[in-house]
């Protein structure tokens, strides 16, 4: 049962970071004003991690690869939280809106959420991997 909990929320999980990819691309403008001002190029590096997005998305949805897309994913979330605390220390608005600290602590426990359910997809996957061979 577990197994198949763990392959379903690799598909929902999967789905949704193809989704927020492709969104890198049809309104890059919108991402754009929390990308880090020591990385230069903002629009470079939303288009960037739109495709890391929308690859850990097709990762996560192919049982094959979700072990492996559960590890990238939950790194790719590390790796990414340093905009949405960019926007947090920063008081940046995005979407022409700031946001009141309570809502950037609720994003830092939803992110921390998800990189727990990426790494549980990881570890379940090696595990269930593990018991086929």
């Amino acid at each position: 049962m577990w197994s198949q909990i763990r392959v379903a929320t690799g598909v929902i999980l999967g789905g949704w970071f193809i989704y927020i990819g492709i969104q890198h691309f049809v309104n890059p403008i919108w991402f754009e004003p929390i990308v880090p001002e020591i990385l230069g190029w903002p629009r470079f590096w939303v288009l960037v991690s739109g495709i890391a997005e929308i690859i850990v998305g097709i990762l996560l949805i192919i049982p094959k690869t979700q072990r492996i897309g559960g590890l990238v994913c939950a790194t790719l979330l590390v790796i990414l939280y340093w905009a949405n605390l960019n926007m947090w220390v920063n008081n940046i608005a995005i979407g022409g809106r700031t946001y009141e600290h309570h809502w950037h602590i609720l994003r830092l426990v939803a992110q921390s959420a998800l990189i727990g359910v990426s790494l549980f997809i990881w570890r379940g996957m090696a595990s269930r991997n593990h018991q086929q061979d």
